[in-house]
């Protein structure tokens, strides 16, 4: 079959390119989807395609934003971010436009690009059959000592800017033929921007530290004579993945191209028989839904809920922190805010979403600028921010399917991020909002009617963890809200009251826009000197990854559609229909 090059347009509007190969038996609904190297494009990666033997696969091969035929500065993305969300609309895309599900799809990726499938994976928990990746560069080898420091210096007085890579294509392979083909192919981009370079240490880091909660199976193919990645984080994602289906293979004297290099055969024949087996297999699904009672997160929760002696030196040190920012709170609002009603209170989330430093002196203001730039603070605005954008994406799809918009948030706080998202020409017919807390409701209540709401908007007390309280609502909700709820409860079988109570009210073909935080990198901090709400406690989270929020949401009968996630990967929020 022949091989076509088409576009597809990306979360942001951007078109990027991709090479298409329908399946040589002629089969439609099986697909092998590749990602290239840094620095290169989707023609060097057909060669998999060519040599790989899977012909009842369709393969795709992207041009990464910045690379090949895309558009970009060359070697440049708006975030590494962006990228892994480009991952998310071009698989998403393969889905609509040729029909083939999720589960038969396999991903082939390659040194960054497996990185940047490594952090897709472990950030949207998509149900690909299985995924092989040949050198991921989680640490970069920089031969300058202290050059990711330096990188870092730079950047903050320079802004962005590009580092040349100093890999000859002879340490790459020892392929004559690659070598040549490399050294004189006009679309090989040279250059790495900064901020790609250092997003990716800083994506690496993070999911190699967290890869428990990718459970995709996965084959890691690891180069024994590589120049240009580290080995060890490699090692140290594999044995720490949360995958029940998982295999290794070290190939000595391979260079950094592993499905490049002259023996490449070698590779090629693992890769063929692992996803061979992957689809003569039923589609490998790991239960994540008893994590509260065991797993990683579980473990870890329990040790941030284990005293620290102040005689030990980490007991010590959070001993000083917790009366810095007791000492701190004597001038600086948000931190007096948060020690009073609870750091995970309504109420300071809502000083949280203003952003408006407030200090009873000088030092308390530059005190309080600095807690809410936290690197957590700032996530939680940009997930408001995501809540409102998907708001308006199921508001136009009710619209468009003449549906009434009926909106129940659960659990509110004061309720902002919900009005903040109602435009003047497309109100919701009707608004639901209900918190626990009685301070929360009366706040609520207030602001409803400042903004002159109080037509289609009512507050009111309700636990949200009591599935009867969804029963008989009139007008049932349409589109139903939990944000930053279920984040603060440990308990699953706590959570399923809430998300059963939500499955039963909302109608079919309504939404459900539901949050999850699967990574933070303060949690000690946050568990050693921070209080919640509940009388003083303290404030100790277990993460949900996102594969354990997804399946706890699919139980209570809705199925996501849309993913959107911030920068560091603390906050998703997430667009479910009720099937």
């Amino acid at each position: 079959m022949s091989e076509l090059q088409k576009t597809f347009i990306t979360h942001d509007g951007t078109e990027l390119f991709y090479r298409y190969r329908p399946a040589v038996s002629g089969a439609t609904d099986k697909a092998i989807v590749l990602f290239h190297r840094g620095h290169e494009h989707s023609e060097r990666m057909m060669c998999v395609a060519d040599e790989l033997g899977l012909d009842d696969f369709a393969y795709f091969a992207w041009d990464a934003r910045g690379h090949g035929h895309s558009p970009g500065e060359r070697g440049d993305s708006p975030s590494l971010g962006a990228s892994v969300a480009d991952i998310e609309a071009f698989v998403q895309h393969i889905q609509s436009a040729y029909q083939i599900e999720i589960k038969n799809i396999a991903v082939i990726a390659q040194s960054v690009g497996a990185v940047l499938v490594s952090t897709w994976l472990h950030d949207y928990a998509p149900k690909i059959r299985c995924a092989v990746l040949a050198s991921p560069a989680f640490k970069v080898k920089l031969y300058v000592p202290f050059a990711r420091a330096g990188l870092k210096l730079m950047q903050r007085f320079r802004g962005n800017f590009f580092v040349k890579s100093y890999v000859k294509a002879h340490y790459l392979t020892h392929d004559q033929q690659r070598i040549d083909s490399y050294n004189q192919d006009p679309l090989i981009a040279r250059a790495i921007s900064v901020r790609i370079l250092l997003g990716l240490y800083d994506a690496a880091d993070r999911v190699v530290a967290d890869a428990p909660a990718i459970t995709t199976p996965i084959q890691l193919l690891i180069s024994g004579s590589d120049w240009v990645v580290h080995h060890a984080p490699q090692h140290d994602f594999y044995n720490r993945l949360g995958s029940h289906i998982k295999e290794r293979h070290i190939f000595e004297g391979f260079y950094h191209d592993t499905l490049g290099e002259k023996d490449r055969a070698l590779a090629l024949a693992e890769v063929k028989r692992f996803i061979g087996e992957r689809f003569a297999a039923a589609p490998a699904v790991v239960d994540c839904t008893q994590a509260h009672i065991y797993g990683a997160s579980r473990t870890e929760s329990d040790e941030l809920a284990t005293p620290l002696s102040v005689f030990t030196p980490r007991g010590a040190y959070w001993a000083f922190q917790r009366a810095s920012l007791k000492l701190g709170a004597k001038w600086s609002m948000g931190l007096k805010l948060g020690h009073d009603t609870g750091f995970d209170s309504g109420s300071t989330l809502d000083y949280v979403y203003r952003n408006v430093p407030q200090g009873t002196n000088p030092i308390g203001d530059v005190i309080d600028k600095q807690y809410l730039n936290a690197i957590g603070w700032r996530g939680i605005r940009q997930r408001k921010l995501h809540i409102q954008q998907l708001i308006q994406v199921a508001m136009q799809q009710l619209r468009t399917a003449d549906k009434p918009v009926h909106v129940l948030d659960i659990a509110a706080g004061h309720g902002r991020y919900v009005l903040d998202a109602l435009t003047s020409t497309d109100k919701p017919d009707g608004i639901q909002l209900r918190d626990y807390s009685p301070t929360n409701v009366q706040a609520g209540t207030a602001m409803i009617a400042q903004r002159g709401l109080g037509d289609i908007a009512t507050f009111s007390e309700v636990d949200a963890f009591n599935r009867q309280n969804y029963a008989e609502l009139n007008p049932a909700p349409t589109l139903g809200i939990v944000s930053g709820l279920h984040e603060l409860f440990p308990d699953n079988d706590l959570v399923m009251q809430s998300l059963l109570g939500l499955g039963d009210a909302i109608t079919t073909g309504g939404y459900l826009i539901y949050t999850c935080q699967p990574w933070h990198p303060q949690l000690e901090m946050i568990a050693r000197c921070l209080t919640s709400h509940r009388q003083g406690q303290a404030w100790v989270m277990r993460r949900r990854s996102q594969q354990e929020m997804d399946q706890l949401v699919e139980r209570a009968g809705f199925r996501k559609l849309k993913q959107l996630i911030d920068e560091d990967g603390i906050f998703t929020v997430s667009l479910a229909i009720k099937t």
